[in-house]
């Protein structure tokens, strides 16, 4: 459903599904027991603005019943934050897609304490492209290549590409060398992730993540490692390295979750989206895209 409200700030209006029933006589009466507790006069003084809308843009005032709207929409107040040490670089950019190198530590979109701290809502408020979406995402942690739609009018023909997956990724990734497997190899297993638990893990029962493994080249009891994706699955890389005994360098989750901590930006994850490749749905012909970062703890032996 669009919204009617535009984006503003680089960030989405949010939108809140009113209850078809219940003890609220009106949707500020609804509002103020949801969050009356954080501000209420900041409630009250937002519907007498006209800053909160149904479908279409009609602004709601005090006394708009409850039943009148099943959903409306409203600008969240940002909180401040901390602008990351961190830079986007573009690697591409047409009239339909932007290619980014996005570094490591800054989100893909907006979630939890990053709001203006995403590689979105950055690109949104530097390119001036309000109504630009990522194709797909990777881990905060994760650097490396990241595709955008710039154009509503073509978005769909570049999201089934991703939904079919007839992109292909590679990444890179710096682990310790176990002299007991023989590469290349292929990790099959299941995986599942709770959206109540920060971990992902493994179970038993049929496939639903699977990786192709390649270790490129060793150096001082580390390598360098290729990693191919077959399905898409949250942690899937990180889970099916830590699963082989060789988990990727500086990761905090696995094979140990480790106490949280500040963000060390000399010790990124040492994992990198090197490339896409896909055949590009308008033009027809094949195309790839690789990132231009360096995974610290490679280069830095050299």
């Amino acid at each position: 459903m669009k919204s009617p409200l535009p984006v503003r700030d680089g960030v989405n209006a949010t939108r809140l599904r009113l209850p078809a029933g219940g003890p609220w006589a009106t949707a500020l009466d609804y509002m103020l027991h949801r969050w009356g507790h954080v501000d209420p006069d900041g409630i009250r003084e937002r519907f007498d603005r006209g800053e909160i809308v149904g479908a279409g843009g009609v602004r709601l005032h005090r006394g708009t019943p409850l039943a009148e709207h099943t959903f409306i929409w409203y600008y969240r107040t940002l909180p401040s934050e901390e602008r990351l040490p961190v830079e986007l670089s573009v690697l591409y950019r047409d009239e339909n897609i932007l290619v980014v190198d996005k570094p490591h530590f800054l989100p893909t979109t907006p979630g939890g304490t990053y709001i203006s701290e995403s590689a979105l809502v950055r690109l949104r408020v530097q390119l001036e492209i309000p109504d630009l979406i990522p194709m797909h995402r990777l881990d905060r942690l994760t650097a490396g290549v990241l595709l955008f739609s710039t154009n509503p009018a073509t978005r769909g023909k570049y999201q089934v590409l991703f939904e079919k997956r007839r992109v292909q990724k590679e990444y890179e990734a710096i682990a310790p060398v176990d002299p007991a497997h023989e590469y290349p190899l292929l990790v099959r297993n299941r995986m599942v992730k709770s959206r109540t638990y920060l971990l992902a893990e493994t179970v038993a029962g049929e496939p639903n993540a699977e990786t192709r493994i390649e270790l490129l080249e060793t150096r001082g009891g580390l390598g360098r490692y290729r990693l191919q994706p077959h399905t898409g699955k949250t942690h899937q890389l990180r889970v099916h390295m830590a699963s082989l005994g060789i988990g990727i360098l500086h990761d905090p989750f696995y094979p140990v979750l480790l106490d949280q901590a500040p963000d060390d930006f000399d010790r990124p994850l040492q994992l990198l989206a090197r490339g896409i490749r896909f055949t590009d749905p308008l033009s027809g012909r094949p195309v790839e895209y690789r990132s231009r970062l360096e995974l610290s703890e490679w280069t830095a032996g050299q």
